[in-house]
């Protein structure tokens, strides 16, 4: 290897480069590295690769995207910029994964954390109970219903019967007497002594 008067050949590529080109390296006599720093990269690259696929995990190619996009980690697809959340610790300040896979994820997450369930077995309910709410049969059953009190999931509502049932409390004799009162029979106490008032059994 040959260095030139304000450059340095690279024992990778041997191109002639100037010394801006090679990163510090204190322990070379000119306390520059002895290949470029595209070199560099590339040798990184090929290595992480091969340590990826060692371990049987997928590695998407950097090349091929257009400037001003991003190929995503979850789908794999390549979008624009605009298609991105902000995150200012990654080196393009931007998020590893698109905002439709971040969603998808959060949802993921969200079920595991609340109801102990993967969207699989939430999907699974959903096509047991014919995709309709459970409670109206008319409406796409969307939102998890579960027991406040012990956690278990009932079933997979519509946002309109979820949120009644939660308005009542989830409490069945609340409920009994919503539908006694829709019905016309309303359940009026009965005064059985001065502050004393009895319901109807």
């Amino acid at each position: 290897m040959s260095d030139s008067v304000g450059g340095k050949q690279c024992a990778g590529c041997g191109r002639a480069l100037s010394l801006e080109s090679f990163a510090a390296d204190r322990n070379r006599r000119d306390g520059l590295q002895t290949r470029c720093r595209q070199c560099v990269a590339e040798y990184g690259a090929q290595r992480y690769r091969r340590r990826q696929e060692a371990k049987g995990k997928k590695v998407h190619e950097r090349g091929g995207v257009p400037a001003g996009h991003k190929r995503c980690r979850g789908c794999g697809e390549t979008k624009p910029h605009s298609e991105w959340h902000r995150n200012n610790t990654a080196p393009d300040g931007l998020a590893t994964r698109c905002k439709p896979c971040k969603a998808a994820e959060g949802r993921a997450g969200h079920l595991k954390r609340q109801y102990g369930m993967t969207q699989a077995e939430r999907d699974e309910m959903i096509a047991a109970q014919k995709g309709l709410c459970v409670i109206c049969l008319s409406a796409p059953a969307i939102h998890v219903d579960h027991c406040h009190e012990t956690g278990k999931v009932r079933g997979v509502l519509c946002f309109n019967c979820n949120s009644g049932i939660g308005k009542l409390g989830d409490d069945p004799d609340k409920t009994r007497r919503a539908t006694a009162y829709l019905e016309g029979n309303s359940w009026k106490p009965i005064l059985v002594a001065p502050g004393v008032y009895q319901l109807p059994s």
